[in-house]
């Protein structure tokens, strides 16, 4: 990562509207350090998959290359037009995503704020005010004294009391930013921005994972409900069939009882799969904003999961700065840190406020317009801090809080590899295990087979066809749960990337 270097100040342009008041004050500075955007430490390439041990005549679904990824759209990798309404809609009416978007426009408008202080401010007024002294007081005495005084050749002074006063004017004050203080604080006000800006992508690409997971949990537990209700179509004509045996005196009554069980053991597995979709149904309506159960009629017909693309790439790791909001959202809080520093710097400069007032006063109105009627003043303050500790402390706070920024995006950085590592790991891991059930799936399936031909002809038991049946069906539910747990897996690895948010950069 490069480190910040400090310079102690940097001239600007000033505004062209203020450049004729800015030249006769001071051409306007910048001090502080300037953000230099660090660069983060990543490998030039992922690391290399282990080889899992799968049987040989079987490959995997699905392959991560390291290929320019395009994540822009990534549950388009699924081919499920379903799941790509439900992604479209739920960006469209998410209430979080909505939330995250209202503080984009806060940042904005508090960015708006701060860079008002740039600008003069302007206001007029216009009073009448009519008064009276009192002539119990030091000055209303003499008011009325004068009233009376009368000096040879001289007209009559007089001094109305009570009076009136009609008065127009105009104030204008100016703090001309001659070492940057204003425009380190709307750098900051910008960076804020970009946090927010962000933040509201990691609320999207969060958004986004969160529909297709629980889309795929939807199909995962509707996959599962059909295999158990395949088990139990075989268990029951199993348990026919035994009783048919019973009746002719070819078995006992323990191997009715034992069929019996095996069927109501197999629909008691039945309430559990209801609950999986019922729970992902009311997922997706939540993050489509709607109310529980609203898209039960959408989404209740089974199903099978999307199926996996034959190529799944995601780009080197280099691209993942540039493309994760927390990355991204840690660069920009490192960046308000960096200008924080600056305007630390900057409170220890002098201050220059130009202020001035005018316009007209008068007794009456039809004297208003006089040109005796005129006032005005202006003048400049000049603020200089000689000493002050508290702002030599600010300045090693907002150091401190710089490094502490940098490190945290270091560790950002960091977590991102890891997260896109394991990621990639637990696809591979998943699709070798869905490999190999699918392979035992098929021989338990032959094992059911023989074991049925060997109990019709009689020399093997029926605790011999119970023992393939419960194999083949616990097998066919870890399968079905495989498959499902490998398209999570895609779909974190997606979200790991950060896909999912529009860039021109990316």
């Amino acid at each position: 990562m490069k480190r910040l270097r400090p310079r102690s100040f940097r001239c600007h342009r000033p505004p062209q509207l203020l450049a004729p008041l800015c030249a006769a004050v001071l051409v306007g500075c910048t001090v502080g350090p300037d953000f230099v955007r660090p660069t983060a430490q990543t490998p030039a390439h992922w690391p290399d998959e282990r080889a899992g041990s799968r049987p040989e005549d079987r490959a995997r679904d699905s392959v991560v290359t390291e290929q320019t990824a395009e994540l822009r759209r990534w549950w388009s990798a699924f081919a499920d037009p379903t799941l790509s309404s439900l992604i479209e809609r739920a960006v469209a009416s998410n209430l979080d995503l909505r939330v995250a978007v209202l503080r984009i426009e806060e940042a904005r408008a508090q960015r708006g704020v701060t860079a008002a202080s740039l600008w003069p401010s302007l206001g007029v007024n216009g009073s009448l005010t009519r008064t009276r002294l009192s002539e119990t007081t030091p000055t209303g005495a003499l008011f009325d004294t004068f009233s009376t005084v009368r000096i040879p050749g001289v007209s009559g002074i007089n001094i109305p009391n009570p009076y009136n006063q009609y008065q127009l004017g105009a104030d204008v004050s100016w703090e001309p930013d001659l070492f940057g203080r204003v425009r380190r604080s709307v750098e900051v006000a910008d960076a804020n921005v970009e946090q927010s800006v962000e933040d509201q992508h990691a609320a999207l690409v969060s958004l986004l994972g969160d529909v297709a997971r629980a889309f795929i949990d939807l199909r995962g537990a509707q996959l599962s409900e059909a295999t158990a209700q395949k088990s139990i179509d075989t268990t029951r004509e199993l348990l026919d069939l035994t009783r048919q045996r019973r009746a002719a005196g070819l078995t006992s009554d323990v191997d009715v009882v034992e069929a019996t069980a095996q069927l109501t053991a197999t629909q008691a597995q039945l309430p559990a799969f209801d609950l999986a979709i019922t729970q992902a149904i009311n997922q997706l309506s939540r993050l489509l904003g709607r109310q529980p159960e609203a898209l039960r009629t959408e989404l209740e017909d089974a199903a099978s999961p999307p199926p996996l693309p034959p190529s799944v790439p995601i780009g080197l790791p280099a691209q993942l700065a540039r493309r994760r909001p927390d990355i991204r959202r840690a660069e920009a809080s490192l960046h308000a840190a960096t200008a924080e520093i600056g305007l630390a710097v900057a409170d220890l400069y002098p201050r220059l406020s130009l202020t001035g007032a005018g316009g007209l006063q008068s007794e009456t109105a039809s004297e208003l317009s006089e040109w005796a009627s005129r006032f005005f003043s202006f003048g400049p303050t000049l603020e200089l801090p000689v000493f002050d500790r508290g702002r030599w402390q600010m300045i090693s706070l907002q150091s401190a809080r710089a490094r502490e920024a940098a490190v945290s995006y270091a560790s950002t950085v960091l977590n991102a590899l890891h997260e896109v590592e394991n990621a990639r790991a637990a696809f591979a891991a998943d699709q070798d295990r869905r490999v190999w059930l699918d392979a035992t799936v098929q021989q338990n399936r032959d094992a059911v087979n023989l074991a049925r031909q060997r109990y019709a002809s009689g020399v093997a038991s029926f605790i011999e066809i119970l023992d393939a049946e419960r194999t083949l069906q616990q097998n066919e539910l870890s399968l079905a749960q495989s498959t499902t747990l490998v398209g999570e897996d895609l779909v974190s690895l997606y979200r790991a990337l950060g896909g999912g948010w529009q860039d021109g950069n990316e």
